[in-house]
């Protein structure tokens, strides 16, 4: 993916299908400014889906990661129900 570019919502009406080319053919994402603030971007249908793809699949990891520690954590502090019911015989709580 190149250097993106930065183009006003008027620029990019009056030049949209140069714009779309340039996400296309040239993988530059355009990003898109309103009263002097970046609103959106423009690019390659593609690249999106590939950005898509990696980040879900980042947050998938995470999740995995997560659960596999809350999973471990329980394991370990985890009692038997005859400890449990030892516990309740004894009082401790």
């Amino acid at each position: 993916m190149n250097e993106p570019v930065t183009a006003t919502m008027s620029e990019v009406r009056r030049h949209l299908a140069d714009t779309i080319d340039r996400a296309r053919h040239d993988r530059t994402p355009t990003f898109i400014t309103q009263r002097g603030r970046t609103t959106a971007v423009l690019l390659d249908a593609d690249e999106y889906r590939r950005m898509l793809h990696i980040v879900r699949s980042a947050e998938d990891a995470w999740l995995h990661r997560l659960a596999d520690e809350a999973e471990l954590e329980g394991r370990e502090q985890s009692v038997s129900l005859e400890e449990m019911a030892a516990q309740l015989a004894r009082g401790d709580t």
